[in-house]
């Protein structure tokens, strides 16, 4: 899968290459190391082709815990949304999933729900959050991120999700001016999309705007491979679309490849049934 064109790859990679020395005017052209390098890692398989009825886009939600069935049967029809975000897998996940079964996914399907699959598992080695203290190890992170999938795949098949489901690596917002950490995250996440594809999933991969994404956008820049066939994108601006901005440019992940996440923690009352969610707009594959 494409995400980069040839002209762009080629004018990327000479910046990230390349830099000049400006204090010195009559100084030669000095090689500058690049925050993120390449990283390719043989990918066989590739990406199993996303099937038409698959195809999403329109409003989604994700929260915390998979909602009751009688909350999703309310939001039916009389929301905006469409399809949600559930936690199938991950040993960080920030809450408990008790009505998450595969009977929950079956009943939610049948009324036309679709859904964003995501594991919460290592966090960036960087990372700062106290709640989810378990982190990627640099020296291990493609291997890690092959482990993490395994995990990812037992949790789509526990809940009746098969193959050809796509599924989002969670990796929270990190500081970024750590180069081994954005490297460990990238690396992570290529072993990550490897294992999926080799397992016949998709790659999904979800972050902030200014970390996770820049850093995986940098990566595409530099031809690393295999990258996430969609990306998951927190930006808190209000605007319901999938343009991108920052880091991730017009060239990256355009073909129904986006979904973004535009708005967090806010309660919405449908039906006479009241979820606290984050607000998405989806143009992608999903599962369901």
């Amino acid at each position: 899968m494409r995400y980069l064109r040839p002209a762009a790859v080629a004018a990327a990679s000479l910046v990230l290459l390349l830099a000049i020395d400006g204090t010195d005017v009559g100084a030669p052209a000095a090689a500058a190391v690049p925050r993120i390098r390449a990283t390719v890692l043989p990918d066989l398989a590739g990406p199993p082709p996303a099937r038409t009825r698959e195809a999403f886009s329109g409003a989604a939600f994700d929260a915390c815990t998979a909602p009751p069935l009688e909350t999703l049967r309310a939001w039916r029809g009389v929301s905006p949304y469409g399809a949600l975000g559930i936690y199938t897998s991950g040993t960080q996940r920030g809450c408990t999933q008790p009505r998450l079964t595969a009977d929950w996914v079956r009943q939610a399907r049948a009324m036309g729900w679709r859904f964003l699959p995501v594991h919460v598992g290592l966090q960036a080695p960087c990372s700062d959050l106290k709640n989810k203290p378990n982190r990627i190890d640099p020296a291990r992170a493609a291997q890690q991120g092959r482990d993490e999938a395994g995990e990812a795949v037992s949790g789509l098949m526990a809940v009746g999700l098969g193959t050809g489901s796509p599924v989002f690596l969670d990796i929270e917002a990190y500081p970024v001016n750590d180069p081994v950490c954005g490297q460990a995250v990238v690396d992570f996440t290529l072993g990550w999309t490897q294992a999926l594809h080799a397992a016949g999933f998709r790659s999904g991969f979800y972050s902030s705007l200014d970390s996770g994404i820049a850093d995986l956008a940098a990566a595409a820049r530099a031809d690393s491979s295999p990258m996430p066939d969609t990306l998951w994108y927190a930006r808190w601006n209000d605007q319901a679309d999938t343009a991108g901005g920052g880091a991730l440019t017009p060239e990256l992940w355009i073909d129904h490849q986006r979904v973004h996440q535009y708005h967090g923690n806010v309660e919405e009352t449908y039906g006479g049934a009241t979820l606290t969610i984050d607000r998405n707009q989806v143009d992608a594959p999903l599962a369901g």
